[in-house]
């Protein structure tokens, strides 16, 4: 009996070590015995084979395909993980199971416990348009985030979640508002097309505890089969599937608190009212607030007549609440498999709430949604995929309705309401306009402040939106080994549709000012009216798609081929305009000789219905070659190369950018008439834009070349691409034109943009006992020249936008502050100013004596901007820590308007910190800010490099650290494992330009924190 054990535990031993991280890349694992005639069989003796199958941690699995190599006869394991099959001595058994490594062993005693090791898909495969590839073999530029990574951000929106992670990847969050987060997302510096299960299908606001993965394909051979979608690169959504095996549920319950990161900091009543004064001296005029006006908002003495409200602690909190729940299971055996996701999220907004309102008037958003994806095997050779998915999102805001404000119209939208609105009003009143109650409980305002902001928060009623989300995939599948072995066809159609409604509440009200002479009385402005009850259909949109291929993978020797065709078709309908349909067929055809030389060749024909008949369809094309150099007899041998491949493509793709059938002339309303003695007016109409019946799509020359290595018996993984994209055709109207024409002029195809770029991605995986850790960097630079656009003509070449990044911002170079009046009459003279001392001196570029718009040129430099993210973590006994570093470098920002400028609004405006830094003669050599005016100046608020801050800055995008319950109390509560975590986003940011958040800046909603904690339960 001890014998019998030794031998299974050398086995055993065995197997493990030929699934060793050296080996993780093989599909396939084996362990192979010659010690049949030790113990007591012979060859080709038969015998009833049996045992349990087990995952690593030693936990049964069930439905486990156990086959013999030589026959194909098979069973299954049983939800004890046990198995028996009749079998030869020396016959190979198959052990197959979703999810692990297969493993192979050969019969050499009758009884067989087994041990399956999961399957890692970061080192065997890589996610591609319409499937999967070995890495080995691949030859696309991709990268990929897995699932473990999504789930640990606590964010609404999937964007935020894939920020700092991928090369080639930027994200931009402009607003921190709930359910409308602003997120931004570029692929290489265009917007991408999304996919969901090979599916076009924009829903960012998903659920990560359903995505297995999302990948970027990143150059054209990765996208040419999308035809005229293919040039701006692809977001793949891949939900998760069911699994053979037990059921397993997943229960997460998750609750933190957020904050604004970075607010304005406006000035007090005092400070404000000192400055105001000397703006109004700087303009020449008299002051406005007298000695005992300043020592009444200094003391505080007076709130009434001279109050000093803090607006942004009186309207906003200082944090508030984030909460999700999910539930999901999945299971199933080789019949049937399934995967169902349930997921609740309640993120409220930071708007304080008047306790005497049934409603609400904060910026909240809740989100319910249900995912269902099961597999059937209707026969062996013959799947069943139905995915289905439901979303409802209900958004509020306050009404944000003044005093005078008119009815709000059908059509109005979320994100024009309220919650904006109350940022741009704490941007612009000043905190010694009113209180914000009179002695007698009414609202307080004046003739110039009508817009009482506790009241536009808590007063004016409330807008809500609800978007419903639908969406139905099925497909069928069939496998023609019958035919030969290695096709098969396949059929998918799939339909989703999306409504949102708005139901506005809104109240008008009315403010009152306390008469100084009398106590009793007051003066009212606006009206107090009746509450509007309004609902809306405000927008609608349906997509149908088809898809039908065939594919067929066969191996002749050391030659394999991978061919696919397919033909799809996309209807996708927004409101009442007449569908958009793309039709496509595409091919790809992959071959390798022994995974050491590889070739790839993508195409497509694509048309779309928005281009003229006889001119929808275009061919598109890619190639790829490929060297895996550590096939190679002189690199085989090498101990610490696990992987080496050069790889090197070309595509040619298209992007339809083809407006709402711009080929037909249509015209539009235009002045009325008048007849008859009595006149009588008609509606006339005019000539629109111009048609181009010669409009096509937009065009592409996509280079890539790439390396990528595995080091170190798979510890170190690195992966480096060097892109070159040409894009022509672009659609732009021309800049040489004349108004004489009458009407507007068309679209055309005449602009040419090259983008190119580096991105390097690295990980490094290794333990030290039982504490593992990995460093994942990514590093992605971006460089974006317009080579040609139509412009107006420019006398000099500093004016030119050809030759200049498309993100360049135009304007003068600012020469620092007039010091003094000889400064000003030794300078070129300003068109249209008279400057004085403190004003903006800008360079005079062609040196004629006068600043005007012939001295207006790019204002920052042509280097690339470079992105990065830093992903670290380990783990330890039960512990486990991850953060993630993201940040720009050689960005800017431009800051102006009402939180940058004092006094904007005629003079009613707000004033900031910033403003105290202002130019006066006793400052002159210190000074930050221009001196201050009334009201806007057009010399000092021109758009100039004396605005345009270093926007560069590293943020601490995600952190967290959980603990996971050992494994002897959880199997004791009859639970598979019991995780705690706490997280946070947005926990840290140190930024070149400090003074504002580098995201959010300006009189937007605020970016947040979350600070959360939560548990996850598996059963």
């Amino acid at each position: 009996m001890r014998k019998t054990y030794f031998k299974q535990l050398m086995l055993f031993s065995l197997s493990m070590y030929a699934v060793c991280p050296g080996m993780a890349n093989a599909a396939t694992t084996r362990v192979k015995s010659h010690a049949a005639d030790k113990i007591g069989f012979s060859k080709n003796h038969r015998l009833d084979v049996g045992g349990t199958v087990t995952d690593n941690f030693g936990n049964p699995l069930f439905g486990v395909k156990v086959s013999i190599k030589e026959t194909g006869n098979a069973v299954t394991t049983d939800k004890n993980g046990k198995y028996q099959i009749s079998a030869v001595a020396g016959d190979v058994l198959i052990f197959e199971l979703n999810g692990y490594l297969v493993k192979e062993t050969e019969v050499n005693q009758a009884l067989l416990n087994i041990s399956l090791v999961e399957n890692d898909k970061r080192q065997a495969s890589t996610p591609i348009l319409y499937g999967e590839k070995p890495r080995a073999t691949n030859l696309q530029s991709t990268s990929t985030v897995y699932n473990s990574d999504l789930i640990k951000v606590p964010v609404a929106g999937i964007n935020n979640a894939l920020s700092g992670r991928l090369a080639g990847l930027y994200t931009l969050q402009s607003s921190g508002r709930p359910g409308a987060d602003g997120t931004s997302i570029t692929v290489r510096g265009n917007a991408p097309l999304v996919l969901v299960n090979g599916v076009p299908r924009d829903y960012p606001s998903i659920d990560p505890e359903e995505i297995e993965s999302v990948t970027i394909l990143k150059d054209g051979l990765s996208t040419v089969m999308l035809g005229q979608q293919a040039s701006n690169g692809v977001i793949m959504i891949t939900t998760r599937k069911g699994e053979v095996g037990k059921q397993r549920i997943s229960l997460t319950a998750q609750a933190g608190l957020q904050s604004a990161i970075k607010l304005p900091k406006p000035l007090n009543a005092y400070n404000y009212a000192t400055l105001y004064n000397e703006a109004l001296a700087n303009d020449g005029r008299a002051p406005r607030y007298t000695a005992a006006d300043l020592n009444a908002f200094q003391t505080g003495s007076d709130p009434i007549f001279h109050p000093d409200v803090d607006w942004y602690s009186t309207i906003l909190k200082p944090n508030t609440t984030f909460s999700r729940y999910n539930l999901n299971t999945y299971g199933g055996g080789n019949a049937t498999r399934y995967f169902l996701d349930i997921d609740y999220l309640d993120q409220n907004g930071i708007l304080k709430q008047d306790d005497k309102n049934t409603y609400s008037t904060n910026t909240d958003y809740k989100r319910y949604l249900v995912r269902t994806n099961i597999d059937i095997d209707i026969t062996p050779t013959t799947l069943l995929n139905l995915n289905l998915f439901g979303r409802i999102q209900n958004g509020n805001q306050p009404g944000g309705a003044g005093a005078n404000s008119a009815i709000f119209t059908t059509g109005t939208t979320l994100s024009n309401f309220g919650g904006n609105n109350v940022f741009a009003q704490l941007a612009a009143i000043p905190n010694n306009a009113y209180p914000v109650f009179n002695p007698n409980g009414s609202l307080a305002g004046s003739s110039d402040y009508q817009t009482n902001l506790w009241a536009a928060t808590t007063q004016s009623g409330y807008f809500y939106n609800s978007t419903r989300d639908v969406s139905a995939d099925i497909s069928l599948k069939k496998i023609l080994d019958n035919v030969t072995k290695g096709l098969w066809v396949r059929g998918l159609a799939s339909f989703n549709t999306s409504v949102s409604e708005n139901i506005i509440r809104t109240k008008q009200y009315a403010v009152y000012k306390l008469a100084s002479t009398n106590p009793d009385v007051y003066q009212k402005f606006g009206v107090d009216g009746q509450q509007i009850n309004l609902s809306t259909n405000n927008g609608q949109s349906r997509n149908l798609f088809v898809d039908f291929s065939t594919g067929l993978d066969k191996k002749y020797g050391n030659h394999a081929f991978s061919t696919l065709l397919k033909f799809n078709s996309q209807s996708a309908q927004t409101a009442n305009q007449i569908p958009m349909i793309f039709n496509n067929l595409s091919a790809r055809v992959d071959y390798n000789y022994k995974e050491k030389y590889l070739a790839e060749v993508a195409l497509s024909y694509s048309g779309l219905n928005r281009y003229q008949e006889g001119s929808r369809y275009g061919l598109f094309y890619g190639f790829g070659l490929g060297w895996n150099l550590a096939k190679e007899d002189f690199l085989k041998d090498t101990p610490w190369l696990n992987a080496l491949k050069l790889r090197a493509n070309y595509a040619y793709t298209g992007n339809a950018n083809a407006g709402y059938f711009a080929y037909n002339q249509y015209y539009v309303s235009g002045n009325a008439y008048n007849y008859g003695t009595t006149p009588t007016s008609i509606a006339g109409i005019t000539e629109g834009t111009l048609a181009n019946p010669n409009i096509t799509w937009e065009k592409a020359n996509q280079y890539n070349v790439g390396i990528d290595a595995s080091l170190f018996n798979n510890k170190l993984a690195l992966a480096a691409d060097y892109f070159n994209n040409e894009n022509f055709d672009l659609v732009q109207t021309r800049g040489r034109s004349a108004a004489l024409l009458g009407t507007n002029y068309p679209a055309e195809n005449i602009g040419i943009s090259r983008y190119s770029g580096l991105e390097f991605e690295l990980k490094y995986n290794n333990n030290i006992g039982n504490f593992n850790y990995y460093v994942a960097p990514n590093v992605f630079s971006l460089q974006k020249i317009i080579q040609y656009q139509d412009e107006i003509n420019r006398p000099y070449p500093w004016m030119e936008r050809t030759g200049q990044r498309e993100d360049q911002t135009f304007g003068y170079i600012a020469d620092g502050l007039f010091l003094n009046q000889a400064e000003i009459n030794s300078s070129a003279k300003i068109q249209g100013y008279n400057p004085v001392p403190g004003d903006i001196k800008y360079k005079d570029l062609n040196n004629d004596g006068l600043i005007n718009e012939l001295d207006i040129k790019a204002l920052k430099n042509n280097n690339p901007i470079w992105f990065y993210g830093l992903n670290v973590g380990f783990s330890y006994k039960g512990f486990d820590f991850s953060a993630l570093l993201q940040g720009v470098q050689n960005r800017y920002v431009y800051v102006s308007g009402s939180t940058e400028w004092a006094f904007q609004n005629g003079g009613l405006g707000q004033a900031f910190e910033q403003n105290l830094g202002r130019w006066t003669p006793s400052t002159a050599a210190t000074a930050t800010q221009p001196r201050l005016t009334i009201g806007a100046n057009p010399n000092n608020e021109a758009t100039s490099s004396y605005w345009l801050h270093d926007g560069s800055y590293v943020r601490l995008k995600n952190v967290e650290l959980g603990y996971t319950v050992p494994k002897g109390l959880t199997n004791r509560l009859k639970l598979a494992s019991i995780r705690f975590f706490v997280n946070a986003v947005n926990a840290f940011t140190l930024s070149a330009y400090d003074r504002v958040d580098p995201e959010v800046y300006g009189n937007g909603y605020p970016l947040q924190k979350v600070v959360n904690a939560g548990l996850n339960v598996k059963f």
